[in-house]
């Protein structure tokens, strides 16, 4: 518990201090986008086949902080860095360091308690590998989504 209380108050710190490109309105979206997004990806992967979970098999109390104030800064510092304006080897060279980054991260998560509060069943650290670039490109996705449907509602279309 001390990791994810840890990592919550520092994820959010920076998230919060660093950004410069998201409106009060993005982040909203993104955090709510983000909730919903996770809830769902996990009633199937984590409820439903036990392939990882959190604290305890099942749901509890605990694991409603890395559903709702964990992953959400994480997702509002890669969307306030991404390179936009860079050249697409740029953007996924970034890709490619966040992923590494978040992998990284998994491990530290898999420590035992108290630092540690993940674990897994069947998952593997590759699986992780192989989704995380696929989750953020969807998170890319919807945040020039979201941007789009601002101007428009500026311009009043």
């Amino acid at each position: 518990m001390i990791g994810l209380i840890l990592a919550i108050i520092v994820f959010n710190f920076i998230a919060f201090r660093t950004n410069k490109r998201l409106t009060v309105n993005q982040i909203v979206h993104i955090w709510t986008f983000t909730i919903a997004f996770q809830l769902i990806f996990d009633v199937i992967v984590e409820f439903k086949y036990h392939g990882y979970w959190y604290f305890d098999k099942g749901v509890n109390w605990a694991g409603v902080l890395p559903h709702t104030v964990l992953v959400p800064p994480v997702n509002m510092m890669f969307l306030n860095w991404y390179p936009f304006k860079n050249a697409i080897s740029k953007q996924i060279a970034f890709m490619i360091i966040w992923v590494i980054g978040v992998l990284i991260y998994e491990v530290l998560t898999l420590l035992p308690d108290p630092w540690g509060y993940f674990h897994y069943g069947w998952w593997k650290l590759w699986y992780a590998a192989i989704i995380d670039p696929i989750l953020l490109l969807i998170l890319l996705t919807y945040y020039k989504w979201i941007c789009k449907l601002e101007k428009k509602a500026i311009s009043g279309q």
